[in-house]
């Protein structure tokens, strides 16, 4: 009988040391990822490849798959702990990397690189207006003219200029059918954009076509 009552006391000691071991651990990855510090900027004429990877083994997995003399380092972007690869001096190049990241290793990347100056206002008279029901396939161009010229190229058409969340975006397709937006969108990934589809309701139109030189 006593004995099976310290069986019993030492199978809940053992379980209560467990759940203690794995709040700790859970408390110290929060806050190893409060620690994470902010990514540092492209320099001019820079691309950076930021490589979603939140976890450990994320960041363990991109490294096994890169070359070992990649400079690498891990940071915050906006609300994603990411991998910073820079040192990319055309997009191609980068778009490259970010297809190579995702067969390797089946991690999504961003592509960003030093904002430009910002477009002129429009006129006071201009009010942009919803593009209404249906879906709408955005692309983050981080105001690079290049990254809208490639954008062009995949779809094969015009582009639009838009907002969304209070953050321009270019509009690489609106449409009513779900499998022409779900095409497009896997299109524009597969080539290394940030592109996301998103309820054309919620999306103000500002420029029906994005000019390009």
């Amino acid at each position: 009988m006593y004995s099976t009552v310290v069986e019993r006391l030492q199978t809940v000691s053992s379980a209560i040391a467990i759940a203690i071991a794995s709040l700790l651990g859970g408390m110290n990855s929060a806050i190893a990822q409060q620690n994470i510090p902010t990514c540092r900027p492209p320099n001019a004429g820079e691309y950076l490849l930021l490589v979603i990877s939140p976890s450990t083994d994320n960041q363990n997995q991109l490294r096994r798959v890169l070359p070992p003399e990649t400079n690498t380092n891990v940071c915050r972007y906006l609300n994603d702990t990411v991998t910073r690869i820079g040192g990319f001096t055309k997009l191609d190049d980068a778009n490259r990397w970010a297809r190579f990241v995702r067969d390797s290793a089946g991690l999504s990347a961003i592509i960003t690189t030093k904002p430009q100056d910002t477009p002129a206002a429009q006129p006071a008279n201009y009010k942009p207006q919803a593009l209404g029901q249906g879906y709408a396939v955005l692309v983050d161009y981080f105001n690079n003219p290049d990254v809208a010229k490639q954008v062009q190229q995949v779809v094969g058409g015009d582009i639009g200029f838009v907002s969304y969340a209070q953050r321009p975006y270019l509009l690489a397709v609106f449409t009513t059918n779900s499998r022409e937006a779900q095409t497009t969108l896997q299109s524009l990934s597969e080539r290394g954009f940030f592109a996301q589809l998103v309820d054309a309701r919620r999306v103000m139109l500002l420029r029906q076509v994005v000019k390009l030189q």
